[in-house]
């Protein structure tokens, strides 16, 4: 194939977005990809809402955006990657964010771009990790210094809900731990897969990723546990109170009966 440049863009577009690309674009799909041939390249539209152009110069880009409805500033900023690739030699290599293909073979820039797509959602969802982490690094502190928090039963339950969807969206929702299901039917092309992920630290990332998130999850676990403890002991101090009130009055009685 003849390709406009040597350059790989790969972009983060918000999943309401991929079912214009699905209404609007006649493409072929290859399990959880879609295939979209564009003047001068290709681009490899992911159901998880990547998309990955080959060779597509930026007026094509553009032009394919504009088709979609969707506004460039919103493939602007953070989600994004960019690389440069050729075709030589007979087998894949990935050095300096060069990728050296092997044969000029769509199915093989497909294996490449499940990596690529893989890695920039993973991307997404370590900032989240971070500035969840940021935001509550103070808690473990507090609790050792005061023994107290400043956050109610309803906020713990919420962000440790905000935990759980994050984390089950890496291993449920978007696979990113296991191997594409594409691979199935061409095993052939699994290599460059392996390749392209083992250079990106996918396997690793998702690790590192996942033990951050249980740690914080045993945190907040046990600021449930103190919350709860809390509230009991706090039920306990009013049934304390109403027995007193009871035996008060019970005494007030008995005093009157006694004295009149």
């Amino acid at each position: 194939m003849q390709f406009s440049n040597d350059r790989v863009s790969v972009f983060a577009l918000p999943v309401c977005e991929y079912e214009n690309v699905l209404s609007v674009e006649a493409g072929t799909r290859y399990r959880d990809a879609v295939l979209l041939n564009i003047p001068g390249g290709e681009a490899w539209v992911f159901d998880y809402g990547v998309i990955v152009f080959w060779g597509v110069d930026e007026d094509e880009r553009l032009s394919l955006l504009h088709r979609l409805k969707i506004q460039s500033d919103v493939i602007a900023g953070d989600h994004q990657e960019h690389f440069r690739f050729s075709v030589e030699g007979t087998e894949i290599k990935l050095q300096k964010d060069l990728i050296t293909l092997g044969m000029d073979a769509p199915l093989q820039r497909l294996a490449v771009s499940h990596a690529l797509a893989q890695s920039l959602k993973l991307n997404d969802y370590e900032q989240r990790a971070q500035e969840t982490i940021v935001d509550y690094a103070h808690l473990p502190k507090a609790l050792a210094s005061t023994g107290n928090i400043n956050l109610s039963r309803n906020e713990i339950a919420s962000i440790r809900g905000h935990l759980f969807s994050t984390k089950s969206d890496i291993f449920l929702h978007y696979g990113l731990l296991d191997t594409p299901e594409f691979f199935w039917e061409y095993p052939e092309y699994e290599s460059a897969y392996n390749a392209t992920a083992k250079y990106l630290d996918i396997r690793p990332r998702v690790e590192l990723l996942s033990n951050k998130l249980n740690v914080i999850h045993e945190l907040f676990e046990m600021l449930a546990d103190e919350l709860k403890h809390k509230h009991s002991s706090f039920l306990e101090w009013i049934i304390i109170i109403l027995i007193a009130f009871e035996i008060v009055m019970f005494g007030a009685q008995e005093l009157k009966a006694l004295l009149f």
